[in-house]
């Protein structure tokens, strides 16, 4: 007798942990019906902050934004119009010396986040490719500057404002010597130098020939212009 006694109690026990557990489980998935009040905020709070008023007042998901409204917020700004403004001043005498054209094909290596892209575009150069390690769609692509993409002799004009980053600069530079047709223009911009500096740059190309340096003033800062043409690429 005392045995089934026993038994129905331990089945009573397992019974009743087995409710209590769903019942725990029901309790923590459920939303709740009702929300707790919080305090108001300080009087003295900044009027125009909003506080929850309720522990079911949560901020909103946060919306995605696309890569276009993104965009679009970015170059609203006067720092980005700013810049491409000097990028459309700084090629404007490369048109009017015949070196550019709206139908030239361009390539901007180490185009950063696209200024100059944007500024060439502007200009009514249709055919202009910008790259970068990291790209910024849609105005330049990833690539790496030392193992451009392209076939040889694709564009007239190279430029780069950003060789004194390169890792190998000789490398940088035969890229972009390689890419653009003979006959066609490379143009490197570094911190403003001398005669000296200007002369171990143009040492790194191999096929082309110095056409002239001129210092320029660039997203407001003191720079160099270096404007080589390239030539026929050596066997």
């Amino acid at each position: 007798m005392e045995r089934h006694i026993q038994v129905f109690l331990n089945r009573l026990s397992y019974v009743s942990i087995a409710i209590a557990t769903l019942t725990l489980l029901f309790l923590f998935l459920r939303t709740p019906q009702t929300c707790v009040q919080l305090s108001p905020p300080n009087s003295s709070a900044r009027t125009h902050l909003r506080f929850p008023r309720s522990s079911c007042d949560y901020p909103s998901p946060r919306q995605i934004v696309t890569i276009e409204k993104k965009n679009k917020r970015l170059w609203s700004t006067h720092s980005w119009q700013s810049k491409v403004s000097s990028f459309t001043h700084f090629f404007q005498p490369f048109r009017d010396l015949g070196l550019l054209h709206n139908h030239s094909r361009v390539i901007c290596v180490s185009a950063g986040a696209g200024h100059e892209v944007m500024g060439l575009a502007q200009m009514g150069v249709v055919d202009v490719t910008g790259t970068e390690l990291v790209d910024s769609p849609p105005l330049v692509s990833r690539a790496d500057p030392h193992n451009l993409p392209f076939f040889d002799n694709v564009f007239d004009l190279a430029f780069s404002a950003h060789l004194a980053e390169a890792l190998f600069p000789s490398r940088f530079v035969a890229e972009m010597e390689r890419t653009v047709l003979p006959g066609g223009v490379v143009v490197i911009v570094v911190e403003e130098c001398g005669d000296g500096e200007v002369g171990e740059i143009v040492g790194l190309f191999k096929n082309s020939s110095f056409v002239n340096a001129n210092n320029v003033t660039l997203t407001g800062l003191r720079m160099t212009s270096i404007i080589m043409r390239t030539q026929k690429m050596s066997s």
